[in-house]
């Protein structure tokens, strides 16, 4: 995700260097072809390129929307799995602890029962941001779980939803061994099962695209307009005496629309591991430190800060 306010100017026009060679040649060679070789035939009225942009731009607008509505709602479920683990966390220490209150279980069963469930539901978060991300980094987790859950786990396709599973056996299990109350689960169970809605709705954002339709024809129509524009320009500026004036104006304005499509192209699909993405490593990193903290712990992961205006 990008903090930063001020972008590097150098590092735009690298990110748009296509654009910007497309546009610098044609706007380039209508010059030449206008003023040097005086086929004035190559001018067309400007009122095709002012239809075409006004179409474009309400294309782009339509699009860009729609991409930053799934960022968005990328970034929204994200901050309910943060929300309902600590929330899971809360409900899992207070039931315990009740058990040793009341002498149902020892501390040190309860103690040991709260970092397992804890730990479980950390390294959940990071499984699916692996998961997600198509990373291969199973190591980023394996602290959290034991080492035969941890080796199982790799044999799993779908990792994430594996421990999910385990959480819900571990829990009917505590409740065999009474360090969980017999209706414990009737709070338990639902804030479960949202992780699983959590997960289905990130793998939908993840393995439904924007339609390519948008993405097509949105090129298309970029393409389309940037070679018309210097035709429409040309005209204007020679009556004006400044033709070589077109040349910098056409570019200027086919990048402000270049910019507009790579803005809606990078935010369709927020789990790439992209500088431009929803950060699931901060998250993971912020929910794991605020678990620990929860048990007492404070051998905590360093705190997420931004790089050089980024936040992965």
């Amino acid at each position: 995700m990008i903090l930063r306010k001020i972008f590097n100017p150098l590092a735009v026009v690298r990110y748009m260097h296509q654009e910007l060679i497309v546009s610098v040649v044609l706007s380039t060679g209508v010059y030449l072809l206008y003023s040097w070789q005086g086929l004035s035939f190559v001018g067309l009225p400007f009122s095709i390129a002012a239809i075409l942009g006004s179409a474009l731009a309400i294309f782009l607008a339509f699009r860009n929307n729609n991409a930053y509505s799934r960022w968005w709602e990328a970034r929204t479920v994200w901050g309910s799995i943060i929300n309902n683990s600590r929330i899971f966390a809360r409900q899992i220490i207070a039931n315990t602890d009740h058990a040793a209150a009341t002498g149902k279980a020892t501390p040190e069963a309860v103690t040991a029962c709260q970092q397992e469930m804890l730990y479980r539901q950390i390294a959940f978060a990071h499984a699916l941001r692996l998961h997600l991300r198509k990373e291969e980094d199973a190591t980023a987790y394996a602290h959290l779980l034991q080492p035969d859950e941890w080796t199982k786990a790799q044999q799993q396709q779908n990792i994430p939803n594996y421990l999910l599973l385990q959480q819900g056996k571990r829990i009917k299990e505590a409740m065999r061994t009474e360090l969980l109350g017999a209706f414990d689960n009737i709070s338990l169970e639902p804030t479960l099962a949202g992780f699983n809605n959590f997960q289905g709705s990130c793998e939908r954002i993840k393995n439904t695209p924007l339609l390519r339709q948008y993405h097509y024809f949105t090129r298309l129509f970029l393409l389309a307009f940037m070679t018309i524009l210097p035709f429409s320009l040309i005209g204007d500026f020679h009556k004006m005496g400044a033709p070589l004036l077109m040349v910098p104006v056409s570019i200027l304005i086919s990048f402000v629309f270049g910019v507009m499509g790579k803005v809606g192209e990078v935010n369709e699909d927020p789990f790439e591991n992209k500088i431009t993405d929803v950060p699931l490593t901060a998250l993971c990193t912020t929910l794991e430190r605020d678990l620990k903290e929860m048990l007492g712990e404070t051998d905590l992961p360093d705190k997420p800060v931004p790089v050089k205006g980024y936040l992965l």
